[in-house]
């Protein structure tokens, strides 16, 4: 059951990063790869996909000819400190000589037989012959270097004789791809990952311990095939709960973390060694937003560097963001600024439940009284603290003392939370429950936001507070009127909410 839960995801993932923006968050050969990782689960199911496991390059190589097209030279197993001129070598490949003149005609023709290599000239001059130029082909398009009728047809329509000889290439560093590096330098059957994060000009990498002797040419590697990359670095210990940040050394490039980034067409700027982002979370960050209308209330309690409050202010939501860390509370002020929102956002720097104890309880308390029939403002809570945010639900337990107006005022909850569990939303769910002191059955969705490792997901639970988990209600008591009388304990006193 969990197998067909995630292929039915990884179709959504797929239907989203069609129309989305987060060109980051989700990739289509992503999603075939997950769908891969857990065919084995279900007998025959994607049989063809199963050996693309990870992400490198596709597995096309079947003769000598591939092995030399896509292999650097031999002599570059084992290298840890990146050497450009050991990746030479010379391969044999098809050329065709033909009129200069005609060069830009035939190549539109012959496009799908000419050699595709990164930084590789498809036309190089004829020596001892100004008139000439030799077209470099693909022998793999062409079996015993011979052209193919339809190709004969065309050269025999532009009068170009169709004899094809064989050529020493040099193929060098350049000519390369990222993969096809990795793999020729790490040991053989090692898995290769060039995949990576791009936050700003920094490209983050969470390598494996067998990658690590390999990491400073791996990040070198990195930046000569990423334009615009100039920094490389490797997460070197988990996320720290506190705070969300993590310990990186710079593997490549400058030792400036201090980038810009572009999301949803918003831009942030933050110290990537000392606040939480995570480029992945584009598209949950739109999804969160797309539900708020102009004039309702957010309230973001671990609000990072303002990825949902900033966008929420900027559709003219009233925002409340807070955030524990005091880097990221300053970054959160100065990316108000940035993007014009500051007179529009409340910023906090306080822990998450004091947070809902204080500044959440006190606007709720004094705005949902005021609601009219007529024209209601909806409330949303973000609590995107994976690894803890399901422990903060019990602070929502009677955080109000006045009867509520109505169902339809109650505030509305995301809560992000990880599960291993063989059934994730169910996990997610009871935790859920468990920390509010209710059920949820019926009251609640669930999102599956992102796998994030091997049997390890990020979800989101969305739920309208139930009215007995958020309200402590007046009772009778014969001894004291209504009004001088709670129901059930609280750590606020009573005189606190009577003063």
């Amino acid at each position: 059951m969990r197998t067909l839960w995630r292929l039915g995801y990884s179709a959504r993932l797929l239907k989203t990063n069609k129309f989305g923006t987060a060109a980051a968050n989700t990739s289509f050969p992503a999603v075939w790869m997950l769908l891969a990782r857990y065919s084995g689960r279900i007998p025959g199911l994607f049989a063809v996909v199963k050996k693309n496991r990870f992400f490198t390059m596709p597995d096309t190589v079947e003769d000598k000819a591939d092995l030399e097209l896509y292999s650097p030279h031999p002599g570059v197993r084992g290298m840890t400190q990146l050497d450009r001129e050991a990746f030479k070598r010379t391969v044999v490949v098809p050329v065709l000589k033909i009129k200069k003149e005609i060069v830009n005609t035939l190549l539109k023709s012959l496009k799908h037989v000419v050699l595709q290599r990164p930084g590789l000239k498809r036309v190089v001059e004829e020596p001892g012959d100004e008139d000439s130029r030799l077209l470099i082909l693909d022998p793999r398009k062409l079996p015993e270097f011979s052209l193919g009728e339809s190709e004969q047809e065309v050269l025999k329509q532009l009068n170009v004789h169709p004899e094809v000889s064989k050529y020493n290439l040099e193929l060098t560093y350049e000519n390369f791809k990222s993969e096809e590096i990795l793999r020729a330098v790490l040991p053989e059957g090692q898995e290769v990952t060039s995949g990576f994060s791009r936050v700003g000009h920094i490209a983050h990498l969470n390598l494996r311990d067998h990658q690590l002797p390999y990491r400073h040419l791996i990040g070198q590697v990195i930046i000569d095939k990423n334009p615009g990359i100039t920094c490389v670095v490797n997460k070197t210990n988990i996320i720290d709960s506190t705070y969300r940040n993590f310990q990186m050394e710079v593997l490549a490039g400058e030792s400036n973390l201090v980038t810009k980034v572009k999301e949803n067409n918003i831009v942030y700027e933050l110290d990537f060694s000392k606040v939480y982002w995570n480029p992945r979370l584009s598209t949950e960050h739109s999804r969160i937003v797309e539900l708020l209308k102009p004039g309702d209330v957010l309230f973001d309690v671990f609000a990072g560097i303002g990825p949902f409050a900033i966008p929420a202010a900027k559709k003219k939501c009233h925002v409340f963001a807070n955030d524990l860390n005091p880097e990221s509370y300053n970054w959160l002020l100065h990316n108000c600024k940035l993007n014009k929102v500051d007179k529009k956002i409340k910023a906090f720097n306080m822990d998450g439940r004091d947070f809902l104890l204080g500044p959440v309880r006190e606007e709720l308390s004094k705005e949902l009284p005021l609601q009219k029939e007529e024209q209601k403002t909806s409330f949303h809570i973000v609590m995107n603290l994976p690894a803890l945010a399901t422990e903060f639900l019990d602070a929502f337990r009677h955080l109000l003392v006045r009867e509520p107006c109505g169902t339809a005022d109650l505030p509305m909850v995301h809560c992000y939370g990880f599960s291993k569990h063989e059934n994730p939303a169910k996990d997610i769910q009871e935790r859920a429950e468990a920390s509010l002191g209710t059920s949820l059955d019926g009251r609640c969705s669930t999102y599956l936001v992102r796998n994030v490792a091997p049997n390890k997901e990020m979800l989101c639970i969305s739920f309208q507070i139930p009215v007995d988990v958020l309200y402590k209600r007046p009772c009778a008591d014969e001894a004291k009127p209504a009004s001088k009388r709670l129901c059930t304990s609280n750590e606020f006193s009573e005189e606190k909410f009577l003063s």
